[in-house]
């Protein structure tokens, strides 16, 4: 069983609650969101505790593919809304953008938003709803593949994302 299984789908910790609210002006008043609504989506700005890069589902796949096979693996990952949210370094949103726009693979790599200081992101719910199969993912409410679950966890930075996406997109596509 891999990580995009329905069953292996991880919720996310205290720790990781912890995490995800320090990117939020008023960390407090997001926990308490989440205490009183936790299976609602929620919006974070980005550029503080995380930046997020989104690309379409199936290539963001191929890269989390990427990403465990080279070895460093990922941080927290969600799918919202047909789309991959890998999260990354501070910082690292805008220097892949410019990476990307420089090299010579840009064309090898399907277009991917890149959100860093000034952006938003939805972020699944913190808690899984009693009907949270599959399909709450396609009603906007996403959910986590590997979700936050330390105060502190490993993000990639722009480098490490962009040889991944290489990779990804250079690969050929096998046949289920």
């Amino acid at each position: 069983m891999d990580i995009w299984t329905y069953q292996s789908v991880e919720y996310v910790t205290v720790a990781g609650e912890a995490w995800l609210a320090s990117a939020s002006e008023y960390p407090r008043s997001m926990r308490a969101l989440w205490e009183s609504r936790p299976w609602a989506p929620s919006v974070l700005p980005c550029g503080r505790a995380f930046d997020v890069i989104s690309m379409p589902a199936l290539f963001g796949r191929r890269v989390l593919d990427e990403l465990w096979a080279s070895g460093p693996g990922c941080g927290p990952v969600a799918v919202v809304r047909g789309r991959t949210l890998l999260f990354v370094q501070p910082g690292a949103a805008p220097r892949l953008r410019r990476l990307l726009a420089w090299e010579e693979w840009a064309r090898d790599v399907p277009p991917l938003l890149c959100h860093g200081k000034g952006d938003t992101v939805t972020v699944p719910p913190v808690q899984r709803t009693a009907d949270g199969g599959p399909q709450a993912a396609e009603h906007g409410r996403g959910r986590w593949i590997v979700a936050p679950e330390s105060r502190e966890p490993w993000l990639p930075g722009a480098s490490v994302v962009l040889w991944a996406c290489v990779r990804a997109a250079r690969e050929p596509v096998s046949a289920p």
